[in-house]
């Protein structure tokens, strides 16, 4: 293990794996914040449904003259 340290600089590799993690965690925050399910800061996107029970729209008729 020794050996891989004489090869690479200790303090460039540790700072060039933090900026890699942050990147990725980055990433993987803005991911799941695009999703529906997992959309912690507006909560999940309801759409408009139409009730399955919601009463018929009163139907109109014409009156004939």
């Amino acid at each position: 293990m020794w050996r891989i340290w004489r090869l690479f600089d200790p303090l460039r590799t540790m700072v060039a794996q933090g900026i890699f993690l942050f990147g990725l965690a980055a990433m993987i925050h803005l991911i799941l914040l695009s999703t529906n399910k997992f959309n912690w800061m507006d909560g999940p996107r309801t759409a408009a449904v139409a009730s399955a029970n919601a009463p018929l729209p009163a139907a109109v008729t014409s009156v004939a003259k």
